[in-house]
């Protein structure tokens, strides 16, 4: 009896064990895969968007072809979608659920988001690589026939390989398509595929001559009581100009909705004001990711105190009219303007408030202080690390329960270990 017994338990577990090295093996294989496949993709989309950004700045007459942009979007949108595009909003959803997510989706935002900033609309590129990604990644999980949580996993991969090769920071992307979804909550049954989806997908866009952003901090005060007082007082304001920035996206998106039902109109009036407000301001300091502005920020050059809000009116109209493209790279240009312009005013050197700024705006709108921390990491270095830790949980705190994607729950409370399960504002 005592024998069968036994070998009925060392079965079990070398089946136990065989079971878990398969999935091992199996999610190895396809983290690398997707990281192949998206990380292509993505370096494609990267290569496209270098193209027409400087085919802008070389012929600055294209911005005049802002309403045209946002009507023919609009149009590929409804011939080919039909079906009501959220931008990343809808990534989030298909994870948390088992809604459906067209992988045509990945196609049509590449050249929808190409078409934005041709033209001149404020936008960024990361979150076109995350619908870009989440739509391959369930494009390769319906090929495979895999379950719904499976799927999730690989719309996750698909998401950390396009935003690491987009965006050159890894350890920020393994951990921001486990972050965003669920505030207060972490997937991990999904690192390892996210991890290596992420390392894959930056090594293919290296090989196809897509570097990675950094910024130096040139003047790194010593950390004290009173670089302390300053910091968290800055991590406060740039936690309320992200409550600022994401109740302006939301209010004006649900307005122009409601006024202009037709998305023609609504495309042609946005595309309009976009142009007009160009036209107003007389450069296109604010159209399109303003890449340049933000390295700026770090070389000594005069911010204008309205630099940030501006910004967040150009982004505003942009997504809210009918363009493609994402928030982040506009976040991350808002927290350098306001960094570099009040940072000073509280004594602190205009480049390390630009990167704290940053930071905080990022952890702001996404409710996501652990990549918020890894992004600063990657695109700063270590030497500042008591600022972008103080600014990064000080910003999550006074931020609440807003944020940029209304699909993205919070689980847990920011303030006590209470069970909330509520959307963002």
């Amino acid at each position: 009896m005592f024998t069968q017994d036994f070998k009925d338990l060392v079965k079990h577990k070398i089946e136990h064990n065989s079971q878990r090295i398969l999935s091992i093996f199996q999610w190895t294989i396809a983290g690398i895969l997707i990281g192949l496949g998206v990380g292509a993709f993505s370096s494609a989309f990267g290569l496209s968007m270098r193209y027409v950004i400087s085919a802008r700045e070389n012929h600055p007459w294209f911005v005049y072809f802002l309403p045209v942009g946002a009507i023919v979007i609009t149009f590929i949108y409804n011939k080919i979608l039909r079906v009501k595009d959220n931008g990343t909003n809808t990534v989030i959803a298909a994870i948390q659920s088992d809604k459906h997510l067209p992988a045509r989706l990945a196609p049509l935002i590449f050249v929808a988001t190409l078409i934005t900033h041709l033209v001149g609309g404020s936008a960024g590129r990361e979150g076109a690589a995350l619908q870009m990604g989440g739509a391959l990644g369930n494009g390769f999980a319906r090929i495979l026939k895999l379950s719904d949580t499976d799927r999730k996993t690989m719309i996750m991969c698909g998401m950390s390989a396009a935003f690491s090769a987009l965006f050159g920071t890894p350890m920020a992307a393994a951990i921001f398509s486990m972050e965003v979804i669920s505030v207060g909550i972490m997937h991990y049954s999904a690192l390892a595929p996210c991890v290596l989806s992420s390392l894959v997908g930056r090594w293919v866009a290296i090989q196809f001559g897509l570097r990675a952003e950094e910024y130096l901090i040139p003047d790194i005060p010593k950390f004290t009581f009173n670089t302390t007082i300053s910091i968290v007082a800055f991590s406060i304001l740039c936690g309320l100009v992200s409550i600022l920035f994401c109740a302006i996206m939301h209010y004006f998106e649900g307005f122009i909705s409601n006024k202009l039902k037709n998305p023609y109109i609504k495309a042609l009036i946005g595309g309009t004001s976009v142009l007009v407000l160009t036209l107003i301001v007389g450069e296109q300091t604010y159209n399109s990711t303003g890449s340049a502005i933000i390295a700026s920020c770090f070389t000594g050059a005069s911010i204008g105190m309205g630099a940030f809000l501006l910004k967040i009116i150009f982004t505003t109209l942009t997504l809210s009219c009918g363009y493609k493209g994402g928030e982040i790279v506009p976040t991350l240009f808002i927290g350098a303007t306001f960094g570099a312009a009040f940072g000073p005013l509280l004594g602190m050197p205009a480049s390390l408030s630009a990167a704290v700024g940053m930071g905080a705006l990022f952890c702001g709108v996404t409710n996501c202080p652990i990549t918020s921390l890894l992004i600063c990491f990657e695109l700063f270095g270590y030497d500042a690390m008591p600022y972008f830790l103080i600014s990064v949980a000080f910003s999550y705190w006074v931020s609440g329960y807003f944020g940029l994607y209304k699909s993205q729950k919070i689980v847990y409370s920011k303030y006590r270990s209470n069970y909330i399960d509520k959307h963002v504002k």
